[in-house]
């Protein structure tokens, strides 16, 4: 039988940082309120929870980074929303900050969570940060969930997981 490696999403000691943009707040405010509710209801104390707001999802790495860096954290919770426009600066940012949270967390050995939504429309961003979608191919499930849930319960699996695999 093989040794298997799993992660548990409950919380031990563990400090938690969450990096969240302003840009688009009435979205990310919802993001962070949702990770931030599961962390502690999975046990994280409110104190061991540090949160950044930084202007834009663009400006989310630079902080994740020194975060992370700081060896305080088990893992960093990413959350920001960028909705397509009229042009592709919206696949630019995406691109640009996907491809920096996972080399921070090849780098640093501490997970960035990539809790960013990555919406074609304003109502899409509202279904998938815990709101009522009213219209469009959403609107027929109402509510798609909290992506900010779902980071805090894979920055706690991560956590737990990172812990039991050898050094």
């Amino acid at each position: 039988m093989p040794n298997v490696f799993e992660g548990c999403s409950t919380a031990a000691e563990w400090r938690f940082a969450i990096v969240v943009a302003r840009f688009n707040e009435t979205i990310t405010r919802r993001l962070l309120d949702g990770a931030v509710q599961t962390l502690v209801d999975r046990g994280v104390a409110d104190g061991r929870i540090d949160v950044a707001w930084v202007p834009g999802t663009y400006e989310i790495p630079t902080v994740a980074m020194r975060m992370a860096r700081s060896g305080r954290y088990a893992a960093v919770l990413c959350l920001g929303a960028v909705i397509r426009g009229e042009t592709t600066h919206d696949q630019h940012i995406n691109r640009a900050v996907g491809n920096a949270l996972a080399q921070i967390g090849m780098e640093t050995g501490v997970p960035a969570l990539f809790g960013v939504l990555t919406c074609n429309s304003l109502e899409q961003a509202v279904a998938r940060s815990g709101g009522e979608a009213t219209s469009g191919k959403d609107a027929a499930r109402k509510v798609v969930g909290n992506k900010g849930i779902d980071c805090a319960l894979a920055a706690l699996e991560m956590a737990d997981l990172l812990g039991k695999l050898p050094q």
